[in-house]
Parts: structure tokens; sequence; C-alpha cells
């Protein structure tokens, strides 16, 4: 059998239920339903309480002790990683940018463009992580049709159309 449950809510069941309607964020609801059945004593064990609100006993655990600790505000606060810094600065993204865009001496592929920001940027980018971020921001292919080849020559084009 589970252990019995011998919280002490501090709050008022009306003040849960004021954070609990007010609340947008499932985690955060279900945290605070944990502790709103609680306070009323619904289930006689935690283990039926977490079976009750489908988490695991020791997630259940987790948050009554984050209770515990450090009170209302920290069931309240989800902390789920943060922002991590790109590898890419703006310059960088910028002359990636013109690169994509130049018609005359555009990238041959990933690992062209991985070669060429080694030698006029010199850092060296994982493979993975500038495909990754061309496709993204700039949704490059990794093979598509042109038109025409990249070094034509215009004046060619014309005198070849020129002739009878």
């Amino acid at each position: 059998m589970g252990r019995l449950s011998k919280m002490e809510v501090k709050e008022s069941k009306e003040a849960l239920e004021n954070y609990y309607q007010k609340c947008t964020t499932f985690k955060i609801r279900q945290r605070l339903r944990s502790l709103i059945y609680t306070k009323e004593q619904k289930f006689s064990t935690q283990q039926d309480l977490a079976d009750f609100l489908d988490v695991d006993y020791a997630t259940l655990k987790r948050w009554f002790k984050k209770y515990r600790e450090h009170g209302l505000d920290s069931i309240l606060k989800l902390y789920s990683g943060g922002n991590r810094k790109s590898v890419i600065s703006d310059s960088l993204h910028k002359a990636l940018d013109a690169k994509l865009h130049d018609s005359k001496a555009p990238l041959l592929g990933y690992w062209h463009a991985v070669d060429w920001v080694k030698q006029h940027h010199g850092q060296e980018i994982n493979y993975q992580t500038l495909r990754g971020y061309l496709i993204r921001h700039f949704n490059s292919k990794k093979k598509h049709p042109r038109k025409s080849h990249y070094k034509k020559d215009d004046q060619a084009l014309e005198v070849f159309k020129k002739t009878p």
C-alpha cells in the first residue's frame, strides 16, 4: 500500500482554485490540482493521487518537496530550458544570405557552404548545424533545378538568338 498523505497545504482551497482558474498551462494546472486534492484530503495515499492525475509517483513527490521547501511560487513557475545562443552571428547570417542569392558564384551544396564559412569567416561550423540553419532560415534545398547554368554568358545567348 502507498504512503499515507500527510502533506500540509498552507493556502486556502479558494485561493488555490482561484490560481487554477487563472492558469492556462496544463502542467501548472496539474500541480495545482494535486495541492487542491491534498487540501481536500480526497485521496488517502499519494500513490492514489498520482494515479488519478496520471503522473508518476516520483513526479508528485518532487512537486510536494518543491512546495514544502520554496512555497507556492515555485510550483507556479516552469523551468524548462532556455534560449540557446546561436552559433551563427548576424554578420554571418547576412553573408550567407548574400551568398545564397548570388547567381554568379552560388553555393554548390552544404559541404561547399561549410568550406566557404571556414575560408571566408574563419568559423568551423558542424555540417548538420549549418545545413539545418540554412533550411530553417533560407528554405534552402539540397537539390533544385536551375533554369539556366550559373556560369552562363548573357552576351553569348544574345548572339545565339540573333543568328538566322
